[in-house]
């Protein structure tokens, strides 16, 4: 990179340094930002370490932490005697139209690429017929209505239909604690806003939902993974990833994080349920070293044995934990409610500052969601079902189809976490797209981008194209390892 690059790039960088946390932390950020908007695009050459440190007037080693910190997520490719540069992500629309770079877990739900099985992105594509009859009732309740509709905090009807389903599952909850946000997502952006500083530190499990490691990330955090339960295994399946190993809980909050945040049933991408000791150490620990703690509830009325765990919440009488859901999962992904189970104090904050950005979500949708919680029971039993028999039929392909490949069955949700024997889910990601298949590499699903042989599927498709995309598989993977053979099939005598 020339002067004059250098000249620009610190122009673009603008007031990078005005933010509170660790330099390379607020350094990073921006240049993630620059990346992630298409404004460096891929093959970009970056200017080297001590260049951009002498033109930044910083040390060396904080260009040198914020370059390692975006190659660890998969922007930017480091290599001795080519320097760095952003990343060449060789996937299909990787960049949109216009020039913006996009998640490659959600690359589908901009431009749709043709002639390929999507395996990325988890949530249904059918919804239920109680929707349509739930929307008819909302529309119904409107008539005669005299309200303005910007409801910051939520639909009331919304609230105490939530504020009742916790009670209902033992956890005593009014109105007052809950606030109704545009899906999970949102509810987990303002809570990161509230509860999260620039070089903040942030503790995860491994591997956890990708989408709230972006949230993090956009706040500047300093993201830890974490084993939250000392008997549990990183890699389900066969020996961990060479990476940077998770450290103990108890250990990470003596160094007072800002917050954990955890999907302990149904997990997002690994299909576990957290058992009722383990939610008891955490609740406890959580009180002991008052450590706000983000229960993601989003899968977990999708669990195989038909019933629902008690939420983190219910093991402690303390106000660390915070539950965050949505009906994404278990009705459909366009109807954008989710609501934040939070002390009272806490919601009514995050009601103040949703009304910043959004005077409030869909009134008629929250209507549905009500009438939808109603019959929750009947929607999530015939959901489960459905979900069970795809999940075995997976299952029985991938044995049949990939002996090789290794996994643990899930309890719950809408995925399995597979291990490669060899070579790395990146690149055959890359292999398998040519065969017609998009799968999600391991490393979107890591704090530190580690995990290079695994890969989440999901079984949502009917038997039938998974069976189809098992096979897909199957011949990628001899394209990628031709010393591997193909399971034989039984020859028919006549």
């Amino acid at each position: 990179m020339n002067g004059a690059n250098v000249d620009h790039l610190v122009d673009l960088l603008g007031r990078w340094a005005s933010g509170r946390g660790p330099l390379y932390l607020l350094l990073a950020a921006r240049l993630r930002a620059l990346v992630d908007d298409g404004v460096l695009p891929p093959g970009e050459l970056l200017p080297p370490d001590r260049v951009l440190a002498r033109r930044l007037a910083v040390g060396r080693g904080t260009v040198v932490a914020a370059y390692e910190l975006l190659q660890r997520e998969g922007r930017v490719m480091r290599r001795q005697g080519s320097g760095t540069r952003v990343a060449e992500l060789d996937l299909p629309a990787t960049r949109t139209g216009d020039g913006v770079t996009a998640n490659p877990l959600l690359l589908h739900i901009l431009h749709p690429p043709d002639g390929v099985t999507l395996l990325t992105c988890a949530a249904p594509d059918e919804p239920p017929p109680e929707l349509a009859e739930a929307y008819e009732e909302a529309a119904g309740r409107l008539a005669g209505m005299r309200d303005l509709g910007y409801q910051p905090a939520g639909q009331p009807d919304l609230r105490e239909a939530v504020a009742a389903y916790y009670r209902r599952r033992g956890v005593p909850t009014s109105a007052a604690e809950i606030i109704v946000t545009n899906g999970a997502q949102q509810a987990l952006t303002l809570l990161t806003g509230l509860l999260v500083s620039p070089g903040d530190r942030v503790l995860t499990e491994s591997p956890t939902y990708p989408g709230a490691l972006e949230v993090f990330r956009h706040a500047a955090a300093a993201i830890r993974p974490v084993t939250l339960d000392p008997r549990e295994t990183l890699s389900p399946g066969g020996p961990p990833a060479r990476r940077p190993a998770p450290v103990d809980l108890v250990r990470a909050v003596r160094e007072r994080p800002a917050l954990l945040y955890t999907v302990p049933t149904a997990s997002n991408p690994t299909g576990s349920v957290m058992d009722g000791p383990a939610r008891r150490r955490l609740a406890a620990l959580a009180a002991e070293h008052d450590l706000p703690v983000i229960d993601d509830e989003v899968s977990a009325e999708l669990c195989f044995d038909g019933d629902t765990p008690a939420p983190l919440t219910a093991y402690t009488t303390g106000e660390q934990v915070v539950t965050i859901a949505s009906l994404s999962k278990v009705v459909w992904g366009g109807l954008r409610v989710g609501w934040v189970r939070a002390p009272a104090p806490l919601a009514a904050r995050l009601a103040r500052l949703r009304a910043v950005h959004d005077l409030g979500g869909d009134v008629v949708g929250q209507l549905a969601a009500a009438a939808l919680l109603h019959r929750l029971d009947d929607i999530r039993r015939d959901r489960v079902r459905v979900l069970r028999a795809r999940h075995d039929h997976l299952c029985a392909e991938l044995r049949a189809h990939l002996p090789s490949w290794s996994f643990e069955p899930a309890r719950g949700g809408q995925t399995i976490w597979v291990r490669l024997p060899r070579g790395d889910a990146d690149s055959f990601a890359q292999v398998a797209l040519r065969h017609g298949v998009a799968v999600p590499p391991g490393r979107s699903f890591d704090p530190l981008g580690g995990l290079a042989d695994r890969m989440r599927l999901h079984f949502l498709f009917p038997e039938a194209e998974l069976s189809a995309a098992v096979r897909a598989l199957a011949a990628a993977w001899h394209a990628y390892d031709p010393t591997e053979r193909l399971p034989s099939r039984p020859t028919l005598v006549v």
